[in-house]
């Protein structure tokens, strides 16, 4: 392996830890890289700067981390020059206790102050010391920075940052600050940016989506966010994540019935059946509220893919809260879901509660939620036999494709699908509509001839090797309306 050649452009990697939020954050890590002249390293290269993403709320999170520092110290000391740079919700959390653990760590930047890194990694090679800069508000909506995208179909757009709420399982609002949310223009810019560039579906992200608007004082922005976006050119899907039960509204669900771009996939976390347990948890619904939007969401979309998130074994959580949570997994019908086994995070109120619950039980009833959700992902799935499936071609979603001679992509629904070529020879990014004819409880497969593939810019950019680039997208005031078209992103597309 070696390191960018002594006068070269010196070349970066980023490894990143935890949710969609943290993929995004990634991605402008990336693009303010490049802005800052640095190259992306070469498979197999160790690059000059290796920047970590992390994440507080997985466990095990902060042994991850420490555990990857160590195994790059014997590479940094073999090339002088190297540097190491540490940022995200662990950054945010740990601090400066990061440097005293890993010495050899260069930078340490928050979750509040992206854009520093190129500034920071300089200031730190100069000084021949560590730099930490951690700061407690934000600084720059992270969308105001450039962004190098990972995919030439499918991009994250950022509608707002930190979350509101007081989960007493959560690290999040501690360490992502409290929600800020970005104005309707700038963010209708970014989708158009990317649609210019040929991207066909995106997904709107937030801590809390459904909550947006509350910074402007508008309740119902979301769903008019939602409504703007089926006016975009080119937009062929609609996504977003995450919601809360406590701040979905019936305009959302309309928005998403009467959108046509809008797919019918929603993922609407529970955590827990449980309305002794989701009080504990300070989840502002309980669960006849929560099964009452799954029906009006059935209501309007019969089609509708639901997932969700559970948690498992809270502190104090008995017998009767789990068997309160398979009763409404049973109701509710999951095409899919996140389980999580609880686990204590360090700052947050649950991991203080009495009543913390031994590993064995948490493990058993863990292993019967599994059982009951796959006998129940598995029934919806066998539903979809049949049925004609438009697929967007995706990268790296069917581990045994090159095997089996088949390709993968995610219906409109969202469901995983594994589809049979024949004589046609579609590429990431574009559309293959097939017939569904095998199903199993996380995936479906197509076997037959597709009916139709549709070749897509998209489609036409990854076989180029292109993904876009957007810069930093910064205008429009708090209303909610299509912006006017926009040139492509400028700098162009890079490989």
């Amino acid at each position: 392996m070696t390191t960018a050649a002594e006068g070269a452009a010196r070349t970066y990697h980023v490894r990143t830890y935890g949710c969609q939020m943290n993929v995004h954050d990634s991605e402008r890590i990336s693009g303010l890289m490049e802005d800052a002249g640095y190259v992306r390293a070469a498979d197999g290269d160790t690059a000059d700067v290796v920047v970590f993403n992390t994440c507080a709320v997985r466990e095990n999170a902060d042994n991850r981390l420490y555990g990857n520092l160590g195994h790059l110290r014997p590479t940094k000391l073999k090339h002088p020059g190297m540097q190491i740079a540490v940022g995200g919700c662990l950054a945010q959390k740990d601090r400066g206790d990061i440097v005293k653990r890993a010495p050899w760590v260069d930078v340490v930047f928050g979750t509040h102050n992206i854009g520093a890194l190129p500034t920071l990694l300089e200031r730190a090679r100069h000084n021949a010391a560590a730099e930490v800069e951690i700061l407690e508000a934000l600084e720059v909506f992270p969308s105001t920075l450039p962004t190098r995208r990972e995919s030439t179909y499918a991009g994250w757009v950022s509608i707002s940052v930190g979350c509101n709420n007081t989960c007493t399982f959560c690290i999040v609002p501690s360490l992502r600050g409290k929600e800020k949310d970005r104005r309707p223009g700038e963010i209708l810019a970014e989708v158009e940016a990317l649609t210019t560039e040929g991207v066909l579906e995106v997904t709107l992200l937030g801590q809390n989506v459904n909550s947006y608007g509350v910074e402007f004082g508008d309740r119902l922005a979301f769903g008019k966010l939602l409504r703007a976006c089926g006016d975009v050119p080119g937009l062929e899907r609609v996504r977003f994540t995450s919601p809360h039960p406590k701040d979905f509204t019936d305009d959302v669900i309309a928005a998403m019935a009467e959108t046509p771009n809008v797919c019918h996939s929603l993922h609407m976390p529970l955590q827990s059946g449980s309305d002794r347990v989701l009080k504990a948890m300070r989840r502002s619904y309980r669960s006849e509220k929560y099964l009452g939007i799954i029906e009006k969401v059935r209501a309007a979309m019969p089609d509708a893919a639901i997932t969700t998130d559970i948690i498992v074994g809270f502190p104090g959580e008995t017998e009767e809260d789990f068997q309160a949570t398979l009763d409404v997994v049973r109701q509710a019908r999951f095409s899919s879901a996140f389980t999580f086994q609880y686990s204590k995070r360090p700052g947050t109120p649950a991991a203080e509660m009495d009543g913390q619950l031994p590993k064995s039980v948490v493990q058993d009833r863990y292993d019967r939620l599994i059982a009951a959700l796959e006998d129940i992902t598995w029934a919806e799935n066998k539903k979809q036999i049949g049925r004609t499936v438009e697929v967007l071609v995706a990268v790296g979603e069917g581990r045994k494709d090159e095997r089996t001679g088949r390709m993968s992509g995610r219906a409109r629904d969202g469901r995983l699908v594994h589809f049979a070529t024949g004589d046609t020879a579609p590429r990431p990014g574009d559309v293959v509509e097939t017939v569904v004819t095998y199903a199993a409880p996380h995936h479906l497969n197509a076997d037959g001839e597709p009916i139709s593939v549709r070749r897509t810019r998209a489609g036409d950019a990854f076989a180029a090797g292109r993904s876009p680039r957007t810069p930093g997208v910064s205008l429009g005031l708090p209303t909610v309306g299509v912006p006017a078209p926009l040139p492509a992103a400028s700098g162009g597309c890079t490989g």
